[in-house]
């Protein structure tokens, strides 16, 4: 099993999921640490690493742009290697996620499974995000 279908079953919650698009980076230095899927290279690391990498490749704070795309829901691929931008036909740039784990006191989504949020940026500038129950998409 990969790392990104163990973290898309909710096996991974203390890493975090960035996918590029080629369009986004130039060089294949993070191809080498990453899985190259169509479109791009995604990369499954420990969350603090994540972070790191996330900075360097977008110019942006992880949080901060998790939760600006909070605002507006969106499509996200299964997979994490994009997305259906909701202001049109256009290409997602990056996606991050993270998976955290099931919890009953909170209820709702978070007492059916571990949960996976994810985040993207679409060429446009839009900013969205998807959330769901880890291994049911």
């Amino acid at each position: 099993m990969s790392k990104r279908d163990e973290f898309l079953a909710g096996e991974r919650t203390d890493d975090v999921a960035l996918f590029l698009a080629d369009s986004f980076v130039s060089g294949d230095s993070l191809a080498e640490h990453g899985e190259s899927v169509p479109g791009g290279t995604l990369v499954v690391v420990s969350g603090e690493t994540g972070r790191s990498v996330f900075r360097k490749a977008t110019g942006m704070d992880a949080m901060s742009f998790a939760k600006r795309a909070m605002g507006t829901d969106g499509e996200i691929a299964p997979n994490l290697a994009g997305g259906d931008c909701p202001e049109g036909d256009h290409d997602v740039e990056f996606v991050f996620a993270f998976a955290e784990a099931q919890n009953d006191e909170v209820g709702g989504l978070y007492a059916e499974g571990d949960v996976i949020h994810a985040y993207a940026y679409c060429e446009c500038g839009t900013a969205f995000s998807q959330k769901w129950v880890a291994g049911e998409r």
